[in-house]
């Protein structure tokens, strides 16, 4: 890696705010946690269902960031702040527009989505308050969202990231009042994380709408309706892209608990070890959307590309060196998480896995965000279906052939080379800059 790039700045600007802001939302859910799990077993197991409901929420609505952050990116690239603002509109209407659908469908749906999610009847009540409670900060989380992806367009992750912290700031100080002086139990850890969304979702409408509307080319105007179709058409495309992420994982697990409860445990480990590495290259795919999409926006494809090819370096010495740094952990990281001797062993069973696959994650990760930046929206999707199924088939060869846990982690293995060869071809080819991968 070349020790410096006229592009670090830019990059380093970006992506050390982006992941404080990315950090400050699971820190703050584990603070979550701790609070509830001093309620006792039940309520505990009734917020760890209602979490994993609205981190899915999350996932099929994040294209309100995703889709916003190009469009506002290219239109600041080729200084037309109008055109940004009337994007940043648009995102936004349509962030509250399906924010009030999914609170109606969480309000009407709530219980047999609790049954789906597989809520024991003694978890139905404590979930059930929780889950209503907290919808009501539905248009506020998808409001957010959208702010996020559009500060990011005008290469700002630095506000997005004092707004997060703030309001993060506002839901933990609020969890102990009440959950233990007002003595609401759970219903106060909804509350508590209801009000502070709100709070965030009202500052980002502040600062857009408001105090940074003539800096940021802002104008109140309403939307055409067929202006918002192109967040629709990403938001399908993103979806199909991201179910097939998340169910190839969620197939990874089904298949560890088939191999046993130990294999299960120690893949539950590993996983989570998986996620937060993600995290931390996250932010340099932040910066990747915002610098690629400012750059074509500017029509400077030459640029785009050599932010890029910095950024895919960033990645790959990011990766390095959480492999480096998770390999020198082994010997005492493990027994960190677990005390059973039988689990930590299937763990490092597992654990070179995590290790050697960290230098591949980096460069799929900050691949993701050169290419929404680039707005190849539809190839991310047929790439991650094709490459799901291959994962898919050797997944489901694990119990048949007697693979264990090791097998699975070949199964993930297999969907992230797959993951890097399909990104690696349009951008090798050039073709990815020049029109966009199809």
């Amino acid at each position: 890696m070349i020790l410096s790039s006229p592009y670090d700045r830019d990059i380093l600007d970006l992506a050390v705010p982006a992941l404080a802001g990315l950090a400050a939302g699971p820190l703050v859910s584990l603070v979550d946690t701790a609070f509830v799990g001093q309620l006792g077993r039940i309520p505990l197991g009734a917020l760890g269902v209602n979490t994993s409901i609205f981190s899915m929420t999350f996932v099929v609505f994040n294209f309100l960031a995703y889709g916003t952050t190009p469009r506002v990116g290219r239109a600041v690239g080729n200084d037309d702040r109008e055109e940004a603002g009337r994007a940043v509109v648009r995102a936004l209407v349509l962030a509250m527009a399906v924010g009030i659908v999914a609170l109606a469908a969480l309000q009407a749906l709530a219980r047999p989505i609790l049954i789906v999610m597989g809520a024991s009847e003694e978890l139905m009540a404590p979930a059930l308050s929780y889950l209503r409670i907290r919808a009501l900060a539905g248009p506020a989380v998808l409001l957010i969202t959208a702010s996020h992806g559009a500060f990011r367009g005008y290469q700002d992750t630095r506000t997005p990231m004092v707004v997060t912290l703030g309001f993060n700031v506002v839901n933990g100080g609020l969890d102990p009042l009440l959950i233990f002086v007002f003595d609401w139990g759970l219903a106060g850890a909804a509350a508590a994380t209801a009000v502070g969304q709100w709070v965030g979702a009202l500052t980002f409408l502040y600062l857009l709408l408001y105090a940074q509307r003539d800096e940021l080319g802002i104008r109140l105007r309403w939307p055409a309706p067929h202006t918002l179709v192109p967040f629709l058409k990403v938001g399908r495309d993103l979806f199909l892209r991201t179910a097939s992420l998340v169910g190839t994982m969620t197939l990874a697990t089904a298949m560890a608990a088939r191999v046993g409860v130990t294999a299960v445990a120690a893949h539950q480990v590993a996983a989570q070890l998986w996620t937060f590495l993600a995290l931390l290259v996250d932010a340099l795919a932040v910066a990747a959307q915002a610098l690629v999409s400012k750059h074509l926006g500017a029509d400077d494809p030459e640029s785009a590309r050599e932010v890029a090819n910095r950024l895919v370096q960033w990645g790959l010495a990011v990766g390095v060196g959480l492999g480096l740094g998770f390999w020198a952990l082994r010997p005492v990281l493990p027994g960190f998480f677990t005390g059973d001797p039988d689990t930590v062993a299937a763990l490092l069973d597992v654990y070179l896995f995590v290790v050697v696959l960290q230098p591949l994650n980096g460069l799929v990760f900050v691949g993701d965000g050169i290419y929404m930046g680039a707005e190849a929206f539809p190839y991310l999707a047929k790439a991650m279906i094709g490459t799901a199924l291959a994962a898919a088939v050797v997944l489901l060869l694990v119990n048949p052939m007697g693979w264990g846990l090791v097998g699975v982690w070949w199964g993930i293995a297999t969907l992230m080379v797959g993951r890097i060869l399909t990104l690696a071809a349009p951008y090798v080819r050039g073709t990815l800059f020049a029109q966009g991968a199809e």
